[in-house]
């Protein structure tokens, strides 16, 4: 079941005519394409062709070299990618990257520093707002440990944990940056069947029960298919079609770059 943008026509995010180059090769060619609130978007196309660059230009990894990147009608193409975040964009990665000498309860708090605004005499007498920040961040990442099923492992190590344990942590420390848009990169990577239906059930149910607008790079055909509300189709950098799954199912272009 995708989700629910389909209603709803205001792009969130709106990315006209990004290059990338690193020295004479282009990564990214006359890239163009809008995110409407509340949509599942995902992007495929075969190794090499730019879906990572893409996610690394939004979120501010990567300096395109032209084009303009506006979210909520702001440009943010440029911006240091701390700054992005707190304009409310978060990511995943392809490789996780979590602090594994950490339990699974203290990555996720991790993210929240950056909504820590308290001075350091405040913090070292607790009181105050630095007392409410610290309520407020335990309250919301107790919501996500609820929300994603991480009750039993939250004072595990995430180093010692499962791969498919390890990729819902870093799910949650996401959430609990309470983004709008979230851009994740091979969410099911490596996962075995199961663990693959509970991460695309928590993909719907941030969708519809957080309203949240997701962006996903997937090479799971039958993931991207059945979840999304348009298809995007990168090829060496180039966007060679975009449209609903069941038209991208029957493009000649994307057939003969990447579905075969």
């Amino acid at each position: 079941m995708p989700g629910t943008g389909e209603g709803n026509e205001a792009p969130i995010l709106r990315c006209e005519g990004i290059c990338l180059n690193f020295g004479k090769v282009a990564a990214l060619v006359d890239m163009s394409f809008e995110v409407k609130e509340g949509e599942i978007v995902s992007i495929i196309g075969p190794n090499g062709a730019g879906k990572t660059c893409a996610i690394n230009t939004i979120t501010g990894f990567y300096r395109p070299s032209q084009g303009h990147i506006t979210f909520k009608g702001e440009e943010i193409a440029g911006i240091p990618p701390h700054k992005i975040c707190l304009r409310g964009i978060a990511r995943t990665f392809q490789n996780i990257e979590l602090f594994t000498g950490l339990t699974v309860l203290d990555n996720l708090l991790a993210a929240r520093h950056i909504y820590l605004k308290s001075n350091l005499l405040s913090n070292c007498l607790y009181f105050g707002f630095a007392r409410q920040e610290e309520i407020r961040s335990r309250l919301i990442v107790e919501q996500i440990i609820d929300f994603l099923e991480m009750e039993s492992i939250r004072k595990h190590e995430v180093g010692i944990l499962p791969y498919g344990q390890r990729k819902r942590v870093e799910l949650g420390r996401v959430l609990a940056l309470e983004p709008q848009l979230i851009l994740m990169d091979e969410p099911t990577a490596g996962m075995n069947l199961e663990e693959k239906e509970d991460m695309v059930r928590f993909i719907l149910d941030i969708s519809e029960e957080k309203n949240t607008t997701i962006v996903l790079v997937e090479h799971d055909m039958d993931i991207v298919m059945d979840i999304s509300d348009r298809v995007i189709v990168f090829d060496f950098g180039v966007k060679i079609a975009e449209g609903v799954p069941e038209d991208i199912k029957r493009n000649k272009d994307v057939i003969k770059a990447y579905l075969g």
